[in-house]
């Protein structure tokens, strides 16, 4: 999962190839409520790994299920709707899956079994309205009290006395949640009569009610549903394991990966599995939106085949009631279609993890679209002919917004862009995808395709011991980049012919083996680790007599010729910080930013021995100072590649600085030339 504090994308031209997606959100969190409520033990298979899970979980353990973990199966013992815990507090993130039926479930347990429990969450989610959810359990005897602002998340349930003898209305107007809150939590309390909800104004993600409904037979709840108007839970209703549970695979999630085939599918398809045309949740039917712009579309029962079909993508009008969270996919496609795509009965946007209509025109107008807002609806024309703009995009820490706008990156390919003239794409906080898909990006970029070319890359060179290797990894992880040590490369093939008894000053002997790097031997770089054919030579290669093996190898002009090409093959999606020698001179020219790291040699041959010391090697001052002062002078005076700056690097002396300045100082060189240092790729 990306962790940074925002994501560049590169130009993408084209996508094919294999997705397996996580499993549904929504269906996550209610099975593990429904686990969590029954009696018996449940074996929940496939579940998302997100936040809104874990924070579900979390509050699961803490009122006293039985939670037992191990990758996506999660087994639960549940309450048997018999309170355990009778005072806890909640904190439930940004989770409206969880906050809603949490607080429903809670409120009616609490008036019947005793008990106080507050719930809150994230400032946001004190934002997002709960007030029709609470408005329709104080009738029926529940205590609650917004601590906050009346009508808005903190809430504390604190008993109460309940009367069931009159239907229970609910407005469905704002959010299905409500309804959906009601529905978990009703048969709790059932026992003695039949209980029914009525819907206030119309019924908005009635598919999710349908997902609902579906989930509530598998725990044993039968409920009447008389149009969408009247929900009848029948007397005596009580949760009952089914014993086992798969997760579907979430079809919210698809819609990104079904948009990218109809854009960027255009030599091989988009497959998705995990979810296919027989999916229980409604947004398996976006594939017919997608269609209706222009995508080839074909599926099976657990999969989805898409590529680009009509191009330009057909521009159109829409209401979205049925597919609410995946219609914001289509806002972004609209991008790509000729004409105006209107998308309407979407008011619902207006109450979720952010505004998104607000937030979608925002973010649309600027990359250069026409976009008009209004209470229930948007409009999206696409930028005027070569008016594409660089854009930053801000995500409000909405989940949808940083996954929508990363099909934003195909803008080579729309039909209004200036031809060799793409604009980047910045996601800020992508870490926020964690709500629902933690992996998103790396899935993205699992079947995205550019010319290297648009790849970014920025180099790190400068002479041994300044640095350069700890900078450049730091880097690369504040920036979600790849990482390339080049120096690694040479001190491996040294090490390699050193275990293999070769002359290091034999190039017909080591040249050879070098081309075998990345090829017959396998190269894996994890972290901080190196890995070789499955050995873990970190270590071996921080040895002192592996820098000097280095050295001496690197004159040989065949050696650096077969290593050339296993360092050029590390620029893949999103960029690279490669670090080195002759990075930024010889290896990657075209790099978008160049830095060239220097430092006293004193200051290098202190870092050094503390370094070595700290090992348990023993070292001494004033020999290491000498050897780095011979290095040197060999780098600089070598025949191929001597070590200079590129005539466009930017110097950086970091004698006085903690790793942690140095950092911050080349994330600023970056952030200050985006856009445009980035456009030099």
């Amino acid at each position: 999962m990306y962790t940074t504090a925002f994501l560049d994308l590169p130009p993408l031209l084209s996508a094919g190839g294999t997705i397996r997606l996580p499993g549904s959100k929504s269906i996550s969190n209610r099975v593990l409520l429904l686990a969590g409520l029954s009696e018996g033990t449940t074996t929940v298979h496939d579940l998302l790994a997100s936040d809104d899970t874990r924070v579900m979980l979390e509050s699961l353990r803490t009122l006293g299920c039985g939670i037992e973990q191990a990758g996506d199966t999660v087994r639960i013992t549940g309450l048997g709707g018999k309170l355990s815990v009778l005072n806890a507090d909640l904190f439930l993130g940004n989770a409206g899956t969880a906050m809603r039926p949490l607080t429903a479930a809670l409120a009616l347990l609490s008036a019947t079994q005793g008990g106080i429990f507050t719930l809150s969450g994230v400032p946001r989610m004190h934002e997002r309205p709960i007030g029709d959810l609470v408005n329709a359990l104080r009738p029926l005897g529940c205590t609650i009290e917004c601590t906050g602002n009346e009508g808005y998340p903190p809430l504390r349930l604190a008993g109460g006395q309940l009367k069931l003898n009159e239907p229970i209305k609910v407005r469905g107007d704002v959010s299905s949640q409500f309804l959906t809150a009601l529905l978990l939590a009703l048969p709790l309390v059932s026992q003695d009569q039949a209980l029914t909800i009525e819907v206030v104004g119309e019924l908005i993600s009635k598919p999710y009610i349908e997902i609902t409904l579906n989930l509530l037979a598998r725990f044993g709840i039968q409920v009447e549903r008389q149009g969408w108007e009247r929900f009848v839970i029948p007397q005596g209703s009580h949760y009952q394991s089914p014993g086992e549970i798969h997760v579907e695979a979430d079809a919210s999630s698809a819609s990104y990966f079904i948009a990218l085939g109809a854009l960027a599918g255009i030599d091989q398809t988009v497959r998705i599995e995990g979810v296919g045309a027989a999916s229980i949740q409604g947004d398996i039917r976006f594939v017919e939106a997608a269609q209706a712009m222009g995508a080839q579309v074909t599926s099976g029962p657990n999969w989805l085949e898409i590529r680009r079909g009509q191009w330009p993508l057909k521009s159109i009008e829409m209401d979205c009631n049925h597919i609410p969270d995946a219609a914001m996919t289509l806002a972004v496609m609209a991008l790509y279609a000729e004409g105006t795509t209107r998308l309407t009965n979407i008011a619902s946007w207006r109450v979720k993890e952010t505004d998104r209509i607000a937030a979608m025109a925002k973010e649309l107008g600027k990359l250069g679209a026409i976009v008009v807002e209004g209470p229930d609806f948007i409009e999206v024309t696409p930028p005027p002919a070569a008016q594409w703009q660089h854009a930053s995009i801000h995500t409000y820490d909405d989940h949808r917004m940083a996954m929508c706008f990363s099909l934003a990156a195909f803008n080579p390919l729309a039909p209004t862009a200036a031809p060799g003239k793409p604009v980047s794409v910045r996601i800020e906080d992508p870490r926020c995808v964690g709500k629902t898909f933690p992996d998103y990006f790396e899935s993205l970029f699992q079947v995205a395709q550019t010319d290297p070319d648009l790849i970014p890359v920025i180099t790190i060179d400068g002479p041994t011991a300044s640095g350069k290797g700890t900078l450049a990894s730091a880097l690369a992880t504040r920036l979600g980049y790849q990482f390339l040590d080049s120096g690694s490369l040479y001190r491996l093939t040294g090490l390699l012919a050193t275990e293999r008894g070769l002359d290091l000053d034999d190039a017909s002997a080591i040249e050879p083996l070098a081309r075998q790097i990345g090829s017959a031997i396998s190269l894996r770089f994890e972290h901080e680790h190196i890995w070789v054919d499955g050995r873990d030579v970190s270590t071996d290669l921080r040895r002192e007599d592996m820098g000097q093996a280095a050295s001496r190898i690197s004159v040989h002009p065949g050696v650096r010729a077969a290593l050339l090409d296993v360092q050029k093959a590390f620029r893949g999606l999103p960029g690279l910080v490669a670090d080195g020698r002759d990075m930024g001179t010889v290896v990657f020219p075209d790099a978008a930013l160049k830095v060239f790291l220097t430092a006293t040699v004193a200051e290098r041959a202190e870092r050094r021995h503390k370094q070595l010391i700290s090992k348990g090697f023993s070292a001494n001052l004033d020999e290491i100072c000498a050897d780095l002062e011979a290095r040197d002078l060999r780098d600089r005076s070598r025949a191929v590649s001597p070590l200079v700056p590129a005539h466009d690097a930017r110097k950086l002396d970091n004698s006085a600085l903690s790793i942690d300045e140095s950092v911050d100082t080349v994330l600023g060189m970056w952030v200050e030339g985006w856009p445009h240092v980035i456009a030099r790729s």
